[in-house]
């Protein structure tokens, strides 16, 4: 519970950082807001044309009586609008990062810059990190396709697909949507995606206490717009404190994730919020 707590943390954190910087909020909008159209276009289509979606993938019910007929492709479409929903949680973030390339990358720079110590630069061209964002981000997609097809297909499990699936959906969309967030900070710091992945995963908790409430957030129309450039700030100070820099800070220790001599991995809490958590 200490560590979920600590992942919400460092969101709030991050929203407090925008609203106390004006200027960089609104500049942190706009990829937002550009991408929310687009998604907004496509889940509307999806919501009208999920009727006539399932009809066409199940020609083998056009002779069932009703009420079956309509029960059966009602919850087909249901579970359509469901499985659409959560890739547009996931996906928009990928999306939206990738339109806002330039626009995040400054934004999280200046959070490090406001925070102190060394402020990491890729070094790469534009078009470059754009390559090394869109590859990493269809990596990840993939991962998140096998998973909600996986609890697309539990959905339809009595009592296991209207109870435990939706919260596992949740879950996995929360894990993602920090990676994706996250990327933007540890990219700069020439962290891979196999290596950003092993950080998250020792830190699980905490991901998905950063990851999860922005996911229930993000499925409140123009909030995901609103809380983007925090949720930003909020990956990148959480990625300071994934990999601190034993130049600038000696009594760091090892890297984040790395075991110590004792065998333990020792957990850095959001800036600000205390101690880290004894193991």
């Amino acid at each position: 519970m200490r560590d979920l707590a600590g992942g919400f943390r460092y969101l709030l954190a991050g929203q407090r950082w925008v609203f106390g910087h004006g200027r960089w909020f609104g500049f942190g909008l706009l990829p937002g807001l550009l991408a929310f159209v687009l998604y907004l276009g496509a889940v509307i289509g999806l919501f009208y044309g999920a009727d006539d979606l399932a009809a066409w993938a199940t020609p083998f019910a056009d002779g069932w009586s009703s009420p079956w007929l309509g029960l059966f492709r009602g919850l087909l479409s249901a579970l359509a609008v469901c499985l659409g929903l959560f890739l547009a949680v996931i996906t928009f973030t990928a999306v939206t990062l990738l339109i806002g390339q330039p626009f995040y990358e400054s934004l999280s720079e200046q959070v490090d810059r406001s925070e102190g110590g060394d402020v990491p630069e890729s070094g790469l061209p534009l078009w470059r990190e754009l390559w090394i964002s869109a590859r990493d981000s269809v990596k990840v997609l993939v991962r998140v396709l096998l998973y909600g097809l996986l609890l697309f297909a539990l959905g339809f499990v009595p009592v296991l697909g209207q109870t435990v699936v939706p919260f596992l959906g949740f879950c996995v969309s929360g894990y993602f949507l920090t990676q994706e967030l996250t990327a933007v900070a540890l990219q700069r710091r020439k962290v891979d995606l196999p290596e950003r992945l092993r950080l998250l995963r020792s830190r699980r908790m905490t991901v998905l206490g950063f990851g999860v409430p922005l996911v229930l957030a993000f499925l409140v129309p123009l909030v995901a717009v609103l809380l983007m450039p925090g949720a930003v700030a909020g990956a990148t100070l959480m990625a300071r404190d994934l990999m601190p820099d034993p130049a600038a800070d000696p009594a760091a220790g090892p890297r984040d994730g790395e075991d110590r001599a004792d065998g333990h991995r020792p957990a850095a809490p959001a800036p600000g919020f205390g101690p880290p958590p004894v193991y």
